[in-house]
């Protein structure tokens, strides 16, 4: 083992992406992480958590448990349980504050990576920031993995050098599948999710903020649910989320940004396209080709350099292309360092702001007009 120092993870919702993240700490055993517990309140889940658990711990992987996996129903029973020292939130989205509240109130402190989004309203993002200014020694990091994704983690340092200069616009395109199946249907509803701007694109508010290095002032977005989901029914409820939208950002400091999600392009070589312009130059980023390409104004198209974004670091694709796996990098060494300034590299901070860009985006939907972060961020 590389570090002497050993983290204790749990993980509360072993759904698709809390086994995911399964996945991706066996392979981080070397760096110190070890799953020690996880928590589900369906049997079936902690069922495919536990065959997933064996199978990890064969061959390669045989170190990886220090014994049976600990299974509960409750995430209180986890956190009393004393068996671990971090906790990755990977529930549904509506479940997300009452858990963080829970943990963040525990008198045994656990440090805390939450998938995105923080919160499904900007009232809860708000009380999980209060409370967790109470217990500064726990550190909390909100899931925005995208950062990590190697061809846009290179568009991110190109356009941080300031080779293109003054970013002017960030253009996100997502054209991808549809909604997966959740447990209970969850993600099919509003109320559940928060919304689809909020449930998936708050990743790429995330990622606009950090382009223009800039904060958020107002938005406006068109959107509805035009092909996915219509001829479904639950409990006699037809599902609400809306499946393509244009959304456009403006920033505090002149800076734009604009989404163009489709959830009905399965016929697209790349599932993201970022592009970044600015005064001097223009950056793009392809998923999943992992491929970058990036010129400037005085050399033109002849003199655009098209690069193959890799880190050799990755040990794990995954569902994300190796995000997940470096966040989950990023966050371990930040929890080891806790104690001598270690920060986590995406705070509750960004995760707030995240979600206030999709609440903002899904009100201005339905009320056609542009609507103000200010005016989201009051409502408390």
């Amino acid at each position: 083992m590389e570090s002497e120092i050993v983290i204790r993870y749990g993980i509360v919702g072993v759904g698709m992406m809390g086994r995911e993240h399964m996945t991706n700490l066996s392979h981080l055993r070397s760096h110190g992480a070890v799953l020690t517990c996880v928590a589900d309140p369906h049997p079936a889940s902690q069922t495919l958590a536990l065959q997933l658990s064996e199978s990890l711990s064969l061959g390669f992987f045989s170190c990886l448990f220090d014994s049976k996996l600990k299974v509960f129903s409750r995430h209180a029973e986890l956190l009393d349980s004393g068996t671990c020292d971090v906790v990755v939130v990977s529930s549904p989205n509506m479940t997300h504050f009452q858990i963080l509240m829970d943990i963040i109130a525990h008198p045994k402190p656990h440090h805390v990576l939450v998938e995105k989004p923080l919160c499904t309203t900007v009232r809860h993002c708000a009380k999980v920031i209060d409370a967790a200014k109470k217990r500064p020694e726990i550190l909390v990091q909100v899931g925005l993995e995208y950062r990590y994704m190697p061809p846009v983690a290179k568009l991110i340092e190109t356009a941080k050098s300031g080779k293109l200069g003054h970013v002017k616009m960030v253009a996100i395109r997502e054209h991808r599948f549809p909604f997966l199946v959740k447990v209970n249907d969850w993600n099919r509803f509003n109320i559940n999710t928060g919304g689809t701007l909020v449930e998936k694109c708050c990743h790429f508010f995330d990622l606009m903020r950090l382009f223009a290095d800039a904060n958020p002032v107002r938005v406006m977005a068109s959107g509805s649910i035009d092909v996915n989901h219509k001829d479904e029914i639950y409990e006699g409820k037809v599902p609400d989320i809306i499946d393509n939208a244009y959304v456009i950002v403006e920033f505090d400091n002149g800076s734009r940004g604009m989404l163009d999600l489709c959830m009905f392009a399965e016929g697209s070589k790349n599932e993201q396209e970022i592009s970044v312009v600015g005064d001097i130059g223009k950056g793009e980023a392809f998923v999943p080709e992992s491929v970058v390409r990036i010129g400037t104004r005085a050399a033109g198209r002849a003199g655009v350099e098209t690069l193959k974004a890799q880190d050799e670091r990755i040990k794990y694709d995954g569902l994300h292309h190796g995000s997940s796996y470096l966040e989950h990098l990023n966050f371990l060494s930040a929890v080891k360092t806790r104690g001598s300034g270690g920060a986590p590299a995406v705070d509750l901070n960004d995760g707030l702001l995240s979600v206030a860009m999709g609440v903002a985006g899904q009100l201005s939907i339905e009320e056609g007009r542009f609507v103000t972060i200010e005016e989201v961020l009051s409502v408390q």
